[in-house]
C-alpha cells in the first residue's frame, strides 16, 4: 500500500492583511523545517518528472524536495544551486503554478506540491547558517567576460562563467546592483537583503562588480570588446510605455518604472528616513492587470492611500498577474475597476491630475495574445476622482546600447535580436538573453536565457566558432 497523501498544500503563514498594509514586511512568513518536511512527503518522486521539464533552468526538482523529506537540507540547496543561483529570488517571485507546479503529476488530482514554497525554504534555512560555502570553481581559461545588466540574466551569466573559470566583470548602471529586483519587486515580495546577499555571494566567487557605470555613454560595446573576449547584454526592459491620451502628461502620472523605483531602489517608504520625493495620493488608479500593476497598487496603499484601484479593460480571468499577487492585492483591499479602460486625465487647473475619464469594455473574440480582445461600449464614458496614476501597462528595453553598437540587429519592439538558443546576436562577440530579447517576461525565463548564453558562450571560447 503506497502512503496517504495529503490533498491540498500546506499552508504558509502570512502577515494579516490589515496589519501588512501599513509596513513593507514581506507578506508569507515560510515554511518551519516540520512545514516543510511535511509538504515534502507530499511528492510523488515521479521516475519521469514532468516537474523539471516545466522549469526553464532544469532544476531538479524531486532531488531537492527528497532531500528536504529526508531532514538534509544541506544536500538539498545543493542540488538546487546546481540549476539556480537565485533559489530564494525564485522561491518568492517565480510563477510556479505556470511552471513546474502546473506539470506536477500530483496536481492532475490534488494540488500539485508546493515546489516554490519548498525552494524558498531551502534557501532560507541556508541563509540563517551563515555565509553560503562557495562553489568550485574550475582552474583560470585567462580569457574575460563582460556582463552589462546585474538583473536575473546578467547574474546567471556571471555565476556559470565565474564557475568555469573566467574573469568576469558585471557592470550596472544604478547604485545598487540586482537590475529588476531592487528597483522593480517591492520589499514585501522579496526583501532586498536577499538580493544583497545572491550578489554578495556572486562577487565573493570572484566576479567584479562595477556600478554607476553606464554602459553606451561611459564606454561602447564596441570600447569593451576591446578588453574582453565576449560581451552579455542583460539590460532588461526599463522603458516604459504609456498610452498617449489627452492629460498624461499632467503631475502625478507615474510610468510603474519610476512609480515602484522611487518607493523601492530609493526608499521612499521609509519616510522620513529616507525623503525620496513621491507623490502621496489620497485615490490612487494603477493601469494594467500584471504583477507590476499589482506591486503598485499595493505599494499606493503602503504610501497612504485610502483608495488604490486597479483599472483593467479586460475580466480577471485575463488579467497576466499571479493569481497570489490577486489575491493578496484583493485582501489588502485593492479596488479593482475591471472591463474600464481610461481614455483621458482631467486636471484640477494646477497643472495636477484630479479625474480619470474611462470607458467600460466587453470582450470581444481572442486577439494574438488568446485573450479575448477588450471592445469600447459606445457612450459609458464615466470618471472616477483620482490624485496618482501609475501606467504599469509594459516595457521595452531602453534603446541607448542600440543606438551605440552598430551591427547589433533590433527588432520592431526594440528587442535585440538573437539565437534562442545560444544568445548569440548578428554581432559577433555579442550575447544578449532576457528581457532586453524577449520584452518584460519572469525573473525565471530571463535566468533560463542566461544559463542557455553561459553554455554557448564556453562553447563558442572552446571552438571559436561563431
Amino acid at each position: 500500500m503506497g502512503k496517504k497523501i495529503q490533498p491540498t498544500k500546506t499552508k504558509m503563514r502570512e502577515q494579516a492583511p490589515e496589519e501588512r498594509i501599513h509596513n513593507n514586511l514581506e507578506v508569507p512568513y515560510g515554511y518551519s523545517e516540520e512545514e516543510a518536511i511535511t509538504e515534502a512527503n507530499r511528492c510523488l518522486q515521479c521516475k519521469k518528472p514532468l516537474c523539471v521539464t516545466g522549469c526553464p533552468v532544469e532544476i531538479n526538482i524531486p532531488g531537492f524536495i527528497e532531500k528536504i523529506a529526508e531532514r538534509n537540507f544541506t544536500d538539498a540547496i545543493r542540488i538546487l544551486k546546481e540549476k539556480n543561483v537565485l533559489p530564494s529570488v525564485c522561491g518568492r517571485v517565480c510563477p510556479q503554478e505556470e511552471q513546474c507546479e502546473k506539470m506536477c503529476v500530483l496536481g492532475k488530482k490534488m494540488e500539485p506540491v508546493a515546489i516554490g514554497r519548498l525552494e524558498r525554504f531551502a534557501a532560507d534555512w541556508e541563509a540563517k547558517q551563515g555565509n553560503a560555502p562557495l562553489l568550485p570553481k574550475r582552474k583560470s581559461t585567462g580569457k574575460s567576460i563582460a556582463v552589462v545588466g546585474s538583473g536575473p540574466a546578467g547574474i546567471t551569466v556571471a555565476g556559470d562563467l565565474i564557475q568555469l573559470g573566467y574573469k568576469v566583470t558585471m557592470f550596472e548602471a544604478l547604485h545598487k546592483a540586482g537590475g529588476v529586483l531592487v528597483y522593480g519587486i517591492p520589499e514585501f515580495r522579496l526583501p532586498k537583503k536577499i538580493v544583497t546577499r545572491e550578489i554578495e555571494f556572486l562577487c565573493r566567487m570572484g566576479v567584479e562588480l562595477k556600478k554607476d557605470f553606464i554602459i553606451g555613454t561611459a564606454l561602447t560595446i564596441d570600447e569593451l570588446l576591446k578588453d574582453y573576449n565576449i560581451v552579455f547584454l542583460g539590460t532588461g526592459a526599463g522603458l516604459p510605455w504609456f498610452m498617449f491620451i489627452p492629460g498624461e502628461n499632467l503631475n502625478n502620472i507615474y510610468s510603474a518604472n519610476e512609480y515602484l523605483t522611487r518607493a523601492n531602489l530609493m526608499k521612499a517608504y521609509l519616510f522620513p528616513q529616507y525623503d525620496t520625493p513621491i507623490a502621496r495620493g489620497k485615490n490612487v488608479a494603477t493601469i494594467g492587470g500584471g504583477n507590476v500593476a499589482m506591486d503598485s497598487a499595493r505599494t499606493a496603499l503602503r504610501l497612504g492611500a485610502k483608495k488604490s484601484f486597479i483599472i483593467y479593460r479586460r475580466s480577471r480571468v485575463e488579467m497576466p498577474a499571479r493569481e497570489e499577487e490577486i489575491h493578496h492585492a484583493e485582501q489588502e483591499g485593492v479596488i479593482f475597476k475591471l472591463l474600464t479602460n481610461p481614455v483621458a486625465y482631467h486636471g484640477d487647473g494646477k497643472g495636477n491630475v484630479k479625474f480619470a475619464e474611462c470607458i467600460r469594455m466587453k470582450l470581444g473574440e481572442p486577439d494574438s495574445s488568446g485573450r479575448r480582445r477588450p471592445i469600447p461600449i459606445a457612450g459609458s464614458n464615466h470618471k472616477i476622482p483620482i490624485d496618482v496614476v501609475v501606467v504599469a501597462i509594459g516595457n521595452s528595453p531602453n534603446p541607448l546600447i542600440p543606438n551605440t553598437t552598430k551591427g547589433l540587429e533590433i527588432s520592431k519592439k526594440g528587442t535585440i535580436i538573437i539565437d534562442e538558443e545560444t544568445g548569440k546576436t548578428s554581432k559577433k562577440d555579442v550575447f544578449a538573453g532576457g528581457d532586453v530579447a524577449t520584452g518584460a517576461a519572469t525573473v525565471i525565463s530571463a535566468m533560463g536565457a542566461g544559463r542557455k548564453a553561459a553554455k554557448a558562450i564556453h562553447q563558442y571560447l572552446i571552438d571559436e566558432k561563431w
